[in-house]
């Protein structure tokens, strides 16, 4: 019972995050409508953040630490979000430019968002980047 609540509370947590991240980009862009020039170069730095947490969630399901019907929730989200035009260009520039990164939500991707990240036997997700690598394209990308 203690580690169910323990785990309630951290998806919780992430779902916090989630929340903060998704208050600060327009409406436009939520509802799959296109957004101007402007609102999306000034709305970049919250799509990054959105599709690092994305991946984390991922990785996180991955290591057990999501619950399935939390998990499918989420994924169901993460591939709503992808598929929208805005949400989907800055994707394609992110993994562009930095082709190391976001291993999770990549695979996610290529594998139709069908398969559970639990089931995977993929060392290079166990060891590869992570949300701190994720971090370290963010610099990159905004030029820190």
């Amino acid at each position: 019972l203690a580690k169910q609540l323990a785990q309630t509370q951290f998806e919780d947590d992430l779902t916090k995050q989630f929340r903060q991240i998704i208050y600060r980009i327009p409406i436009e862009a939520l509802l799959g409508k296109e957004m101007s020039e402007e609102q999306f170069n000034q709305t970049r730095d919250d799509f990054f953040h959105y599709i690092d947490l994305s991946n984390e969630q991922v990785f996180l399901r991955h290591h057990n630490r999501i619950g399935g019907a939390t998990w499918r929730l989420w994924c169901e989200g993460i591939k709503t979000y992808l598929s929208r035009p805005s949400f989907a260009r800055a994707w394609g520039e992110f993994k562009e430019n930095s082709p190391g990164n976001f291993r999770e939500l990549r695979r996610l991707e290529d594998e139709g968002f069908n398969t559970d990240p639990r089931d995977w036997n993929d060392p290079a997700i166990v060891n590869g980047p992570t949300r701190q690598s994720s971090e370290l394209g963010a610099a990159k990308l905004s030029g820190r």
